[in-house]
């Protein structure tokens, strides 16, 4: 009778399992998404799992290299032939590289693509960047070479798989030793506990832990130390309104996915120089800090700061002039907004609503603006396929006399 197999530890065993069902699982839900129709509804959130899955499959590759390294696998056995034996390393080498080529290759293209030019936050939570350096690569030709690469892997690694399969089921079932319970915990006595109890774990899954922290910290560091500052209007009038920025608001709203959104900012400077019996000569100007803007998910406030959106890194301000004022009813008034954004102006029509009692005046009003004249995610979503076209913004502004 052969001697029992030793199996591998149970941390090993463990990470086995669980990166090969989440690789599995992610080529099946790639396929699946490649399916579907721009703007299927669940899409977007099938395309933040599927990264979300990727990236934890590369971190918990880490940490299984890291176990691997510190606890040696039991020993072949015997029985097995040479080439069998070289054979079984290549195939294991080649899910190695497979574990690290195929979410590092995922993580190119979305921080490539264009089609797909969205942060990605990893299961709604934590923001993860792009890959750096590789904004030259942002073409429709080189993301399609990345999407190619990344595809192919998926066949690799069923050809890898079939490779693996086939080798456990034939040493198991033939009259050799047999692998594949070394891989299955305790399975009924039929192996032996690992010569050794595991050791590291700390240092395996902190290695993990360091990678990641490294890669989503790093841009949390440079934002801080690169701040937009705050907002700060700088108007051509004496403003006769001191703005109760604690009970004022600016808002917004639309419908992303085929579910509605909200977000607000909070860095904004008015001034006002309003007059209800000189109409013609009220006017105001607002300054926005765009990249206060936050939204009702974090993938959609890292969107925003994106090129694709706001682009904060090179318009961290947004202006706004409402002019041309006329009364409609008692307490309603129209005018004209004037948005400048990303170097870009629009106009459009402000309606809103203003009580004033004594010295304190309290002010609601809405306008739409359209995203196609303001270049607002016109690479990735030019049909409003993801967003709808119109973003209401909503403003509230409680002001002051100034006397």
């Amino acid at each position: 009778m052969a001697a029992r197999s030793e199996r591998y530890t149970t941390v090993a065993i463990t990470l086995h399992w669980v990166i090969a069902a989440a690789i599995i699982g992610m080529i099946f839900g790639g396929w699946y998404m490649s399916d579907l129709s721009d703007g299927a509804p669940g899409q977007y959130f099938l395309y933040q799992t599927h990264k979300s899955i990727g990236i934890t499959v590369l971190l918990l590759t880490v940490a299984r290299i890291a176990w691997r390294v510190m606890n040696p696998p039991p020993t072949l056995p015997e029985d097995m032939t040479g080439l069998e034996k070289t054979a079984s390393h290549f195939v294991h080498l080649g899910f190695y590289g497979i574990m690290i080529a195929l979410p590092l290759t995922g993580w190119l293209y979305s921080s490539v693509s264009i089609k797909l030019d969205v942060p990605t936050v990893l299961y709604g939570m934590i923001s993860w960047p792009d890959v750096p350096f590789v904004e030259g690569l942002k073409t429709e030709t080189a993301s399609g070479i990345v999407n190619f690469i990344h595809s192919k892997l998926a066949w690799v690694t069923f050809g890898l798989l079939a490779l693996h399969v086939a080798g456990a089921l034939k040493h198991e079932f033939s009259a050799e030793e047999g692998v594949l319970k070394r891989m299955l915990p305790g399975l009924f006595g039929k192996t032996e506990k690992p010569k050794a109890p595991g050791r590291g774990a700390l240092t395996a899954f902190g290695a993990a832990l360091g990678v990641f922290a490294l890669i989503a910290g790093t841009p949390v560091i440079v934002g801080a130390f690169s701040g937009a500052g705050k907002a700060s209007t700088q108007a051509n009038f004496t403003p006769n309104w001191a703005v109760d920025y604690g009970a004022s608001s600016i808002t917004f709203s639309g419908i992303h996915d085929g579910n509605a959104f909200t977000g607000s900012f909070s860095d904004w400077d008015a001034a006002i120089d309003f007059n209800p019996d000189a109409l013609e000569r009220s006017r105001a100007k607002i300054t926005v800090n765009t990249g206060s803007a936050t939204a009702s998910q974090k993938l959609y406030t890292d969107s925003l700061k994106s090129p694709e959106w706001f682009n904060t890194g090179a318009f961290p301000t947004a202006d706004v002039e409402i002019s041309e004022i006329s009364s409609v009813d008692n307490n309603g008034y129209t005018a004209t907004a004037n948005l400048t954004l990303k170097g870009i102006s629009v106009s459009t029509v402000f309606q809103f609503n203003l009580t004033i009692e004594g010295d304190t005046a309290t002010m609601t009003g809405q306008t739409v603006f359209q995203r196609q004249p303001l270049d607002l995610g016109q690479a990735s979503d030019p049909g409003a396929d993801w967003v709808d076209e119109d973003i209401a913004v909503d403003v509230i502004v409680k002001a002051s006399r100034i006397k």
